[in-house]
């Protein structure tokens, strides 16, 4: 599937709900997984997905430096919708390399630094998830932030060769919250305390009020640049 035919979908794909933008995805990509990191949106599309297809394929990158509240909604969600979630770790060398020639913060230092350890404990292990995937699903929203405001449901993910798909690119913040209320969806505890956002947990901090929903991320970086490189 080229650019062009991906383009034209997704003018169709515009106007539809998740649920049917899933429905799609999962009748035309039977090698297709959800990449969660268990925060708002994406516990949301489990339970959606897993409505559709209780065997759908979910995974997540265990980074080494998560939250305890994130492996606790991990569990719960796992008990509740009984699905296996397929977990990936860093290369163990790589991380021992890391921390013993640049220490245990060296994402501080530059971008480039915090960029380094986010390829060790994110990005390569996302390749290694999506090897044979035909599609991927994410749970991306085009006002998280100013990197993602052109965001399409569906998309061409040339960094990684594959077709990606975002349901609720156009959910507000709002949305996702009530259909966690409605839908008695677990939830990541840290959302309670101010954390919109949450990645590892030396790189996130709760927000402070007017702030945008990603501030807590790589809070010393510019705006423009609080990606890890899973999305380009």
């Amino acid at each position: 599937m080229t650019n062009e035919d991906i383009e034209k979908i997704a003018d169709d794909l515009e106007v539809k709900s998740a649920q049917e933008v899933l429905e799609w995805a999962i009748g035309e990509y039977p090698k297709i997984a959800l990449a969660s990191s268990f925060g708002a949106e994406d516990v949301v599309l489990v339970d959606i997905l897993v409505k559709i297809k209780p065997d759908a394929t979910i995974f997540t990158l265990d980074t080494g430096r998560l939250n305890e509240e994130t492996y606790d909604v991990m569990e719960r969600v796992r008990k509740k919708y009984n699905i296996n979630i397929k977990s990936y770790s860093p290369d163990t060398e790589e991380v021992e390399k890391l921390e013993r020639e640049d220490g245990f913060y060296s994402f501080r230092d530059s971008i480039d630094a915090r960029r380094q350890c986010c390829n060790i404990r994110k990005v390569q292990l996302l390749k290694r998830a999506m090897s044979g995937l035909d599609a991927w699903i994410t749970g991306l929203r085009r006002e998280q932030a100013v990197t993602r405001t052109e965001l399409k449901k569906i998309e061409y993910d040339e960094g990684n060769n594959i077709v990606k798909l975002n349901p609720i690119a156009d959910w507000t913040q709002e949305e996702v919250w009530n259909y966690i209320k409605e839908n008695d969806v677990p939830y990541n505890a840290l959302h309670d305390k101010g954390f919109l956002s949450i990645g590892c947990s030396p790189c996130t901090r709760a927000i402070k009020e007017g702030e945008d929903v990603r501030a807590g991320r790589w809070w010393w970086e510019n705006p423009e640049q609080k990606e890890c490189g899973l999305h380009h």
